[in-house]
């Protein structure tokens, strides 16, 4: 079994910063890709960011240079840096992994966090 355990969401003013993490933990041989999902008030899932394996980096077009993305293969874990948050960035934010076990590779899911930006 795989777990996906996220910590750090919370109420933010406009303009602050919070920072998620993610810790896998399980039976896990390696992990792939990993990163954040957010779904907002009335909207879609829309991928926020992503990493892989070696550190590459995407990020969404409207997150770019707010948001940083980053991962501790040691400790299994991504992390969400987010600055100058902005009210629409408010919306449940959930983790991903691609995750390698014996046997088997699939993708496995956070909880998911809330981030609301207000004031």
């Amino acid at each position: 079994q795989v777990q996906l355990v996220e910590s750090g969401g919370g109420l933010v003013q406009p303009g602050g910063s919070l920072r998620l993490s993610c810790a896998a933990s399980g039976s896990i041989v390696s992990i792939n890709g990993m990163g954040w999902y957010r779904q907002g008030p009335g909207k879609q899932r829309e991928l926020v960011a992503s990493i892989t394996s070696g550190g590459g980096t995407d990020y969404a077009g409207s997150v770019k240079g707010r948001f940083t993305i980053s991962r501790d293969n040691v400790k299994n874990t991504v992390y969400l840096q987010m600055n100058s948050l902005k009210p629409e960035d408010t919306a449940v934010y959930y983790c991903y992994g691609n995750i390698v076990t014996l046997g088997t590779t699939g993708d496995h899911w956070g909880q998911g966090a809330q981030v609301t930006v207000s004031s």
